[in-house]
């Protein structure tokens, strides 16, 4: 009896034993289809070596920086860019229930909703004919510079998910920022500074935060590198007292060697951008001082990007005092970027989310961008740069134009999130100047010609840059990911 016990006990233990084996090896074959390994495996032996060495595009590029104004929130473009007077014609009037019907609203409330016109006065401007309001004086003496796409639409009405899609191409949070897509493909013409730079001016913070320029499941060498404002651009850019560049330099030549044997071990690319990282920021102790010293710059620049304006007083939670300066810095700072060879630079300014105080808040917000904007555009043309820098200025969306009416307003002040239709501007990098492209309906509800969906704009840029978004991929979890996930489409009608 006791014999029989231990048999069947051994035979059970048997089984049990194979039987979580089987697990155990699906749970390595699964780990290596999914893992990190496959990730590694996907890079070239160039990319292990040097992820950020320049690579040649699929053909030629118009493009070869990005300089991406992200004014995050969603500016109004009908009282900015896309004049609409069947608007103040239907001020105050509801629209039709078949409008509104399936249409998704972050606070509006649907029942009560009217229609709300502007009080913004529009012209045309340039040999172009380009519409702008008197809110931006100093981009409209651009306009035969600049192409308008006033088509632009979302799949997102929240501003996480559209800032995601409209910054990463998925509105899911993890995935490389266009930024790094174009790091990736293209790698860096520079040694000294990264090939990716964002700087945020905010008032209220970024909803979205650094997914905007992360780089994802992509090596992090491709990341965004956050620099700061005037005074603070790159932090912790000193040696602590008593440490020598001697020293330094020691430090960084140990760690990296012992990084360098862990990667001939495990082939991981994380070392090596980590290695990568030590040897650049050792280099921006150098290149940093160079880089933030304007005493180069003459006071006719610094006056152009309107350094020294005075800014006037607003009681509100989107900024706080020097955002003048701090905008006018950024934008300086990117053209002093790009001539340095920086592949991508990303200035963000929060918010442009106008729920209620749209007029106060807008005026505030346009004074301090119009000018350092338009002069950054104006600097590049002069000095040469603006033929291969391409200049967007986006959002993830834009505005209704039915006025917010929220539980708790008095009046109807402002207005909500509107993905249905808004508007970007684009300059430089082979994109046609002085050019209008696409049209939202008479009230800016829906588009009416021309549809540039989020993936088509993606795509658009890639190609600009010499890349063809279906092409430009990466392997991660058992499947090709790229910029515009399953979709876009290159809009030819706004290249030149």
């Amino acid at each position: 009896m006791q014999n029989h016990a231990h048999q069947s006990a051994c035979q059970h233990a048997r089984r049990n034993f194979l039987f979580q084996s089987l697990w155990g090896m699906g749970a390595v074959t699964l780990s290596s289809l999914l893992g990190p390994d496959e990730i590694v495996s996907s890079a070239t032996a160039d990319e292990r070596e040097d992820p950020l060495g320049k690579r040649k595009s699929h053909f030629p590029a118009r493009a070869k920086n990005c300089i991406y104004i992200y004014l995050e929130g969603g500016p109004s473009q009908m009282d900015l860019y896309d004049p609409k007077p069947t608007l103040n014609k239907l001020d105050g009037q509801p629209l039709p229930d078949s409008m509104l019907e399936n249409m998704q609203f972050a606070f509006l409330q649907k029942e009560t909703a009217r229609i709300m016109g502007t009080s913004r006065k529009f012209a045309k401007h340039g040999k172009c004919g380009m519409d702008f309001s008197d809110l931006l004086p100093n981009l409209a003496s651009c306009a035969d510079d600049l192409c308008m796409v006033r088509s632009v639409h979302t799949d997102q009405f929240n501003h996480v998910p559209a800032q995601l899609l409209m910054n990463c191409g998925s509105a899911i949070a993890g995935r490389p920022s266009m930024g790094s897509w174009l790091c990736y493909g293209l790698g860096s013409e520079t040694q000294n500074l990264p090939a990716y730079v964002s700087m945020a001016t905010t008032g209220r913070g970024i909803p979205g935060g650094s997914a905007s320029w992360s780089s994802g499941f992509l090596p992090s060498s491709y990341s965004g590198v956050l620099f700061g404002s005037e005074g603070q651009t790159v932090n912790n850019i000193e040696n602590p007292k008593g440490i020598t560049d001697e020293i330094q330099r020691s430090s960084v030549d140990f760690i990296n060697t012992l990084n360098r044997q862990r990667v001939t071990q495990t082939g991981d690319s994380e070392l090596v951008s980590r290695i990568k990282a030590y040897e650049l920021g050792f280099r921006l102790q150098s290149s940093a001082p160079e880089l933030t010293d304007l005493s180069d710059e003459t006071q006719s620049t610094l006056d152009m990007y309107g350094f020294d304006r005075k800014e006037p007083e607003i009681k509100s939670n989107r900024g706080g005092k020097g955002l003048f300066r701090e905008f006018a810095y950024d934008c300086l700072m990117a053209r002093r970027l790009v001539e340095r060879g920086v592949r991508v630079v990303n200035i963000i300014h929060s918010s442009w989310d106008h729920h209620s105080r749209l007029e106060p808040e807008l005026t505030h917000n346009s004074l301090m961008a119009d000018q350092p904007i338009a002069a950054l555009i104006k600097d590049l043309k002069q000095r040469g740069l603006l033929d291969d820098t391409l200049v967007i200025v986006g959002s993830e969306f834009g505005r209704t134009p039915l006025g917010e009416n929220r539980p708790g307003y008095k009046k109807v002040t402002g207005r909500d999130h509107h993905p249905g239709a808004f508007t970007i501007l684009m300059a430089g990098g082979g994109v046609k100047p002085g050019f209008t492209y696409g049209a939202s309906d008479d009230i800016g509800w829906n588009v009416a010609e021309n549809p540039v969906h989020v993936h088509d704009l993606h795509a658009t840029v890639l190609h600009l840059f010499g890349l063809d978004h279906t092409r430009l991929t990466y392997r991660v979890q058992g499947r090709d990911f790229r910029l515009t996930d399953v979709a876009g489409r290159v809009v030819n009608d706004i290249i030149a």
